[in-house]
């Protein structure tokens, strides 16, 4: 590995937020222009949905690999790292959307969307019945995206990208196994958790100090991660601070102790002692076996 102390992030429309926060290609033609970056580990800010229409090749999301099939549906959410087969002759279509694009209120379906919930399936094929039907959606998209001086152009779009979107996610909920269970209560208390945590991990907020920044006790933090996540509060803080860790250990050739200040531990021993409690191996242990 070349000496690398990053990981490429890329944005969507972040020079002109005036434009419409989504995009879709056809993935054989965005690989042929952008295949000496997208085939090198990056994450984005954006959420990106990839359906490969042929089968052959791999794709690698943080530490998984993906044998793409025939009609295999790929979800990458913001901030995951992943990166494509460059030798692979992939045929599909590609979508880039920012978050705000589909939010018109703070409880949106959007939210209850499994599809790009890491925890969950992130990958899977789609029958025929289903690639017809979402392939009509894409059309409608295309179609509406020509239309842009059009009244209500950026709302048609948006609706038929939901659309869209729920037809993956029925065929998500098929497999009921490792999805996340919202309730109309705390549902929106659990997203703002997660979105804080993007934010601040690197900070090493307490669950007090979260909890703060949601205006809710602790218990009740507690009571709200465990009902949808089956997880305590801290456990989701560490994961997350354990997750970039280990990219930075998998993707960069930083030192452990420049991966330990980028994450913000002030003593690169506490990082060591911290990532082998949750671990059960040291960094550079880590890093040996992942490479």
């Amino acid at each position: 590995m070349k000496h690398k102390d990053k990981i490429e992030q890329y944005h969507l429309h972040k020079a002109h937020p005036e434009r419409l926060q989504f995009e879709i290609y056809d993935l054989a033609s965005y690989l042929k222009r952008n295949v000496e970056h997208a085939s090198v580990a990056h994450s984005h800010s954006f959420y990106q949905i990839l359906w490969f229409y042929n089968a052959g090749g791999n794709h690698y999301v943080d530490f998984d690999v993906h044998h793409i099939k025939k009609d295999t549906v790929l979800f990458i959410s913001k901030n995951q790292i992943h990166y494509f087969d460059e030798s692979a002759k992939h045929e599909g279509v590609i979508i880039h959307f920012n978050e705000q694009f589909l939010m018109q209120s703070d409880v949106d379906i959007f939210l209850k969307y499994n599809v790009f919930n890491t925890q969950g399936r992130p990958c899977y094929c789609i029958t025929e019945d289903i690639s017809v039907l979402a392939n009509s959606y894409i059309e409608l998209i295309k179609t509406e995206l020509k239309n842009n001086a059009h009244f209500g152009h950026k709302q048609v779009v948006r609706y038929l990208l939901k659309s869209l979107l729920i037809v993956f996610e029925r065929v998500h909920r098929e497999n009921k196994d490792g999805t996340i269970k919202f309730t109309n209560h705390y549902e929106l208390q659990y997203l703002q958790f997660r979105e804080l945590i993007e934010t601040h991990y690197k900070n090493h907020n307490t669950v007090s100090e979260y909890a703060d920044l949601l205006y809710i006790s602790s218990k009740t933090l507690s009571t709200v991660t465990k009902l949808i996540a089956s997880k305590s509060p801290s456990e989701l803080i560490s994961e997350r601070l354990i997750l970039e860790a280990q990219r930075l250990l998998s993707f960069t050739t930083l030192k452990i102790n420049e991966v330990a200040y980028t994450l913000g531990f002030d003593d690169a021993s506490y990082f060591v002692k911290y990532f082998k409690r949750h671990l059960k191996q040291s960094p550079s242990d880590y890093r040996k076996l992942i490479s």
